[in-house]
């Protein structure tokens, strides 16, 4: 019997606690800063990342938090543009590859030099 009401109990609270935790309070949202370009990207997640790596080497308080809250919004927008730009740049460099198998001296000429362009906005 004192199992069987053990076992209620149990499966009861596993049941419920999900919705308990549901309904706590999250903290305020941001939109964090936005990058319109490739470089303000490559830029913001620079800055961003130099400054997350600062507040974690230093204690962890709960105003801190809210700040790494906050940074990781901006940290998001940035390698979203990066991520969107360098798909861009993978059909481009698969341009480069498919002339270059045709010998087609002018596309792979063109291509390249796009490729290229956007290529060193990620490795300045």
């Amino acid at each position: 019997m004192n199992t069987a009401l053990a076992l209620t109990i149990t499966l009861v609270c596993a049941i419920y606690a999900p919705i308990s935790l549901a309904e706590q309070p999250r903290p305020d949202h941001f939109k964090g800063q936005q990058a319109a370009t490739l470089s303000e990207a490559v830029e913001l997640f620079r800055n961003s990342n130099v400054t997350l790596q600062k507040l974690i080497a230093g204690e962890l308080t709960p105003a801190v938090m809210v700040e790494i809250h906050q940074l990781t919004y901006t940290l998001e927008n940035a390698l979203e543009k990066i991520h969107s730009e360098t798909t861009l740049l993978k059909d481009v460099l698969e341009e480069v590859h498919l002339g270059s198998e045709h010998m087609d001296f002018a596309k792979v000429e063109h291509q390249a030099k796009r490729y290229l362009e956007t290529a060193t906005t990620l490795i300045k």
